[in-house]
């Protein structure tokens, strides 16, 4: 999964995109239901692997807490 069908995801759930203020290779959401920001990783193309830990963790943190 690419971080294009994570933001998406975000989206619809109602969560928003914190803007930059640099470089970097995440970038921050943050869900007003439940004051919470999660930084997620941004590598362009590449797959972030929706297996791994970290993205689950993200992702389930934003959506449920």
């Amino acid at each position: 999964m690419k971080y294009r069908e994570i933001a998406k995801k975000l989206k619809k759930l109602g969560c928003q995109e914190i803007p930059r203020r640099g470089g970097g290779s995440h970038r921050k959401w943050y869900n007003p239901e439940n004051n919470s920001i999660v930084a997620i990783p941004d590598w362009g193309n590449k797959d972030l692997k929706l297996g791994t830990f970290l993205i689950k963790l993200s992702t389930k943190y934003l959506m449920y807490s």
